[in-house]
């Protein structure tokens, strides 16, 4: 698992409501937390502020312990 799903799912989001925060499409969201794309750095800033992020929003995508 990535950060980015552990945070969304910790702060109660599902992709839909994260990607209404951030302005991009719900499928995208999963497809950022499967690994199958990588978001352009103006999308995963505007995930990051969504989410309240404070830190580098490359860290979002770097695998966490489930």
């Amino acid at each position: 698992m990535i950060r980015l799903t552990e945070i969304r799912r910790d702060k109660g989001l599902n992709k839909t409501q994260l990607g209404q925060l951030a302005t991009v499409h719900p499928a995208q969201i999963g497809q950022i937390e499967s690994g199958r794309m990588v978001p352009y750095p103006p999308t995963l800033k505007r995930i990051a502020k969504a989410l309240g992020w404070k830190g580098d929003p490359e860290e979002l995508l770097e695998e966490v312990a489930e």
